[in-house]
């Protein structure tokens, strides 16, 4: 009998400290809970809210002046449903070098046709292959920032060497 009674009091030991461990634990994860900063934000409305209208992209083919030196140019026509996969550029048929001649297509540039090391290809490096990470169309909108750039000989800077 003295055994059992041994081995009762060891149970419920064993479950007050079990009882007293989760009750220390639930009662600091709750404290924690109530220190952390609410991350969200205030609470937005659900209204639908009138989408902008498309913007209108210009697409007169004319060459458009560039910003500033090394400027990737933008695309003066439509590029709407032309395909860009790894299996398909549609812009490589009229840009490509040996197309230019009859599409009267600007040809791509010889920076296309070379590796990161300066090694020449024989076709359009797999890096410059996805023109659109680069070249854009361009959008006739209203610009998000005033552009407030002025060129170098705007501010009275002369070519070196034109006194």
């Amino acid at each position: 009998m003295r055994s059992q009674n041994r081995f009762r009091r060891l149970i419920s030991r064993r479950r007050f400290a079990l009882v007293l461990l989760s009750l220390t634990f639930v009662g600091g994860t709750t404290a924690l809970a109530q220190m952390v900063p609410e991350l969200s934000g205030p609470e937005q409305s659900m209204d639908e809210i009138a989408a902008q209208p498309m913007p209108k992209w210009v697409v007169d083919d004319v060459r458009k002046m560039r910003a500033y030196p090394d400027q990737p140019p933008v695309i003066p026509h439509s590029i709407e449903g032309y395909q860009l996969s790894v299996n398909t550029n549609r812009c490589l048929s009229c840009h490509k070098r040996e197309f230019t001649q009859d599409s009267g297509a600007p040809m791509i540039s010889v920076t296309h046709y070379m590796t990161r090391e300066g090694q020449m290809l024989a076709d359009v490096s797999p890096r410059r292959y996805f023109c659109t990470a680069c070249h854009v169309p361009q959008a006739d909108v209203k610009p998000l920032v005033q552009n407030t750039f002025k060129d170098m000989s705007e501010m009275g800077v002369k070519p070196l060497g034109s006194d």
